[in-house]
């Protein structure tokens, strides 16, 4: 009988697949010391499989929908019609008639019940699939209850719920369903408490939503709610909402709608001591359960009973800290134009190279600043610094400064200046003297390129705890071939450079970003020349019709080996190998090691090739190189001449022409350091997966991309032990699929407070939308919405959306005529090749791929930074 029903205090933490989420839960509340929730049972999964288990039309119409995705709407319309129907009618079995019947005695069959859902994919600490099935209230006597167990199993296949499964990736055939039974409570108020506020996600602050009768009408929509917000055991805030109609109970059952008399509509729903007893009941629970909740409760007779608590699925969560102060972090990935999360193996490797205290959170990198923002000097030098990459990060730690939120410390600032080698701050803006010579970038370029054949050599010769001895040893002397003086000199001599003539060029002619134009086709940018070459390669293939056709249907399977056996197939081969021998290492998202290389999947790139092929003439790119440097050329003469004309213009033109220089000759190298580490990266990780490979060949692993699961000094202890366990793989497999689904944000407080920055600006035209201008130039035309760059599939005269661009989509740029992201800054990577490139651009355009439709024709302000959508 025991597996049929269970009562709440015989429910076990393992017992999700007899009792769904709901159930698991009211288990756990039920066992909190003090805490009330109305007694009752489950009638588990068990009686749902046996009603079922024998209907042949139910299992072929499941392997129907199986085969659907969540766009086709009629069809799975039409199915679930067809499988409430089958359930509704399925007969109840005899011995689960006998169980619920047993338990109904034991409670009192002459009580008024609810009868609630409860599905296995329910309540998860990943998914909440809240409101997906159905609840029925107030259900008086056994028949009743019995005829609602049956329209409960029914709510399984609502359309809404077969759809969020499928969006969420889960098997039909694999979730089944328990159906909850517990006493009715006839509630004075009710409603839904959150331990953590749903809308900034700060912990402390505790969210109460109350109206008066049964929380139906809460939940359906049907009743405006008073909010009390509660931070450490005080109310903060109280709206009192206009109340007209409460939903009760009726003796006879079901539910009735009710008006609210007038004197009684604008009254406060709970007195504020009862609002101070139901935040120490959330709080309670919280702590039990571990993690916020989203609770739902009733008072009845001054008694506060829980009805349901469930993890609120939706908060990013916060970054570990090893104290109890309060702490400021800054994403790493709005830095580094990759939002998306990081496997283990990728961001150990991204850790080891960097210098700065990062912390991991969501699969994601988060810098503590909290150390910069407690002093004068560092956090203006902060707020200067993210404020010139990114506004809205800015416009968030100014609203923290403004909370005093991070204490000012009275720490001597000469200690805390910019300069020292302090692990707690940003690099400052080197000020390192160079020369302006321009063979100082040929001759670091040169020294990288002789370490790399060095160490291609050498990782040949390791293997084993060797190799992982190896990676560690050469990352350290990458690191000093990265932030040796000069590397770092030649990049903020080219970076002031710019910003020199920006604003001298504002104040002295009255015109804006004119570095911009100056900052064409450079020399020495190797990810502008990455997406000119990729031009030349189309060039190559050109002239071979049926190598052009094999493109468009080439399959991963045998592709060089069926490419080399047509006319030209041998050139286009030699063209595609060249251009990955210097630029294979890269792709989207290419900071994290595990992300598959161009190398690793030619076919990536084959979108872009027969793109490059539709869209230009041959030799495009020299072409396009050439007069991106006739333009910037032709802006030097115009400006040094006005220049000229200034009082004391000779000296203003002199200085004038050294900025210029210097941004000619230096600004092409900024791209290069990350060139130099993602080259280091694919060496490593080369050898890497070849030690992957003896481990599944060991029986160690079950497939080599598993170890991007593990962390550097895990796989170097696995290498070392032949020893893995298998669940850690599997934990974090799932465990990255719930990172994927969520958004990072800019700015998080130790608190899990999302500080979401604003623009500050009123002259904007209506209905524009608001971002950072970093290249100049006004261009209209078809938006193209691309979330991920193999989709690509432009024309000429395209303007290219999307939410962030690394190096990796360097390629695309040659065939747009403008760029929109949601994310980035004036130096980010995007910006650069904007800029070198003649791209009108605008960055950090909040949520611009949901409010701009793929197709719609926009209008970018790359000057003065928004966007039109005409």
């Amino acid at each position: 009988m025991s597996a049929l029903v269970l009562g709440f205090q015989e429910m076990e933490k393992t017992a999700r697949l007899l009792v769904g989420g709901k159930g698991i839960n009211l288990g756990e509340l039920s066992k909190i010391p003090g805490i009330q929730v109305p007694e009752g049972f489950c009638m588990t999964t068990a009686g749902y499989q046996k009603a079922i288990e024998q209907n042949e039309t139910y299992h072929a119409l499941l392997d129907r929908l199986a085969r659907l995705s969540a766009e086709d709407r009629e069809p799975i319309g039409e199915i679930s019609r067809q499988l409430r129907q089958i359930i509704r009618e399925a007969e109840i079995p005899a011995d689960v008639v006998e169980a619920v019947t047993h338990y109904l005695s034991r409670f009192g069959a002459e009580h008024a019940y609810a009868v609630r859902s409860s599905a296995t994919a329910e309540d998860l600490p990943h998914a909440s699939f809240a409101g997906q099935q159905d609840t029925y209230l107030n259900i008086i006597g056994i028949e009743a209850i019995l005829q609602h167990m049956s329209q409960c199993w029914a709510s399984l296949f609502t359309d809404r719920a077969v759809i969020y499964r499928m969006q969420n990736g889960f098997d039909h055939r694999h979730v089944s369903l328990s159906v909850i039974v517990q006493r009715m409570v006839f509630p004075h108020a009710s409603g839904i408490l959150f331990t953590a506020d749903p809308i900034t996600a700060n912990r402390k602050l505790l969210s109460i939503d109350a109206s008066f009768g049964l929380g139906e009408a809460l939940v359906s929509g049907l009743v405006s709610a008073d909010c009390y917000r509660v931070k450490d055991g005080d109310i903060v805030d109280k709206r009192i909402a206009t109340k007209t109609l409460a939903i009760y109970g009726r003796k006879e059952g079901g539910t009735q709608t009710e008006q609210i008399e007038p004197e009684r509509q604008k009254a406060q729903t709970l007195t504020d001591p009862q609002i101070l007893q139901l935040a120490r009941i959330g709080r309670q629970i919280e702590a039990y359960l571990g993690c916020p909740q989203d609770i739902e409760w009733c008072l009845a007779d001054d008694t506060f009973y829980i009805v349901q608590s469930r993890p609120i699925t939706t908060l990013y969560p916060i970054p570990e800290a090893n104290d109890q102060d309060n702490h400021v972090y800054v994403s790493v990935g709005h830095q580094q134009m990759m939002t998306d999360p990081m496997k283990p193996l990728g961001m150990s490797v991204f850790l080891l190279t960097t210098n700065a205290p990062m912390h991991k959170a969501g699969g994601r990198l988060f810098v503590d600043v909290t150390k910069m923002l407690a002093t004068p000097d560092s956090r203006q030098m902060l707020i200067n610094t993210l404020g010139q990459s990114d506004p809205l990060i800015k416009d968030a730690l100014l609203t923290i400064i403004e909370r005093d939120f991070i204490r000012l410390s009275p720490t001597d600032d000469k200690e805390q200046s910019p300069g020292n080698s302090n692990p707690d701050r940003l690099p400052a803006s080197l000020e390192t003297p160079i020369e302006d010579d321009p063979a100082i970038v040929a001759e670091l370029i040169a020294r990288n390129q002789n370490a790399l054949e060095q160490v291609k050599q050498t990782i040949q010769t390791k293997s084993g705890p060797d190799l992982f001895s190896f990676i560690l040893e050469d990352i350290q002397q990458l690191k000093q071939v990265l932030f040796v003086p000069k590397n770092l000199g030649v990049i903020m001599a080219a970076l002031n450079a710019s910003a020199w003539i920006n604003e001298k060029m504002n104040e002295w002619l009255g015109e804006k970003n004119v570095a911009d134009t100056l900052s064409q086709s450079v020399p020495n940018n190797i990810t502008s020349e990455m997406g000119l070459a990729l031009l030349d390669v189309a060039d190559a293939i050109r002239p071979y019709p049926k190598v052009i056709d094999y493109l468009q249907h080439a399959q991963a399977d045998h592709f060089w080996e069926e490419l080399l056996k047509l006319d030209g197939g041998q050139e286009a081969h030699d063209a595609i190998q060249a251009y990955l021998e210097k630029y294979g290492m890269r792709c989207a998202g290419e900071i994290d090691l595990t992300r598959t290389r161009w190398s690793e999947n030619p076919l990536t790139l084959v979108p872009m090739i027969l793109g490059n092929i539709k869209n230009f003439e041959p030799n495009a790119g020299k072409r396009k190189f050439e007069q991106g440097r006739q333009e910037a050329l032709k802006k030097e003469q115009e400006i040094i001449e006005r220049v000229k004309q200034l009082p004391d213009g000779e000296q203003k033109a002199k200085e004038t022409k050294q900025m210029i220089d210097r941004i000619r000759n230096f600004i092409g190298y900024r791209e290069y350091p990350k060139y130099s580490i993602l080259n280091r990266y694919f060496v490593y990780k080369q050898a890497l997966l070849k030690e992957a490979e003896q481990l599944v060949q060991a029986g160690v692993l079950r497939e080599k991309e598993d170890v991007y699961y593990l962390t550097l000094e895990e796989f170097h202890e696995v290498v070392r032990t032949n020893k893995l366990d298998q669940q850690v793989i599997s934990q974090r497999k799932e465990d990255y699929q719930f990172f994927e689904k969520l958004t990072p944000p800019r700015v998080i407080t130790s608190d899990g407070e999302i500080i979401a920055g604003k623009y500050k600006r009123e002259s904007l035209p209506a209905n524009a939308l608001a971002g950072l201008a970093v290249s100049a130039g006004v261009i209209e035309g078809r938006a193209r919405v691309i979330l991920h760059m193999e989709e690509a599939n432009l024309e000429e005269g395209d303007i290219l959306v999307t939410s962030f661009t690394d190096p990796g989509w360097t390629p695309l740029f040659v065939s747009v005529k403008g760029l929109v992201t949601e994310v980035g800054g004036l130096m980010t990577h995007g910006a650069v090749i904007a800029r070198e490139y003649g791209l009108p651009a605008v960055v950090g355009v909040e949520n611009a791929t949901r409010l701009i439709k793929d197709g719609q024709r926009i209008r970018v302000h790359g000057t003065e930074g928004y966007v039109e959508i005409l």
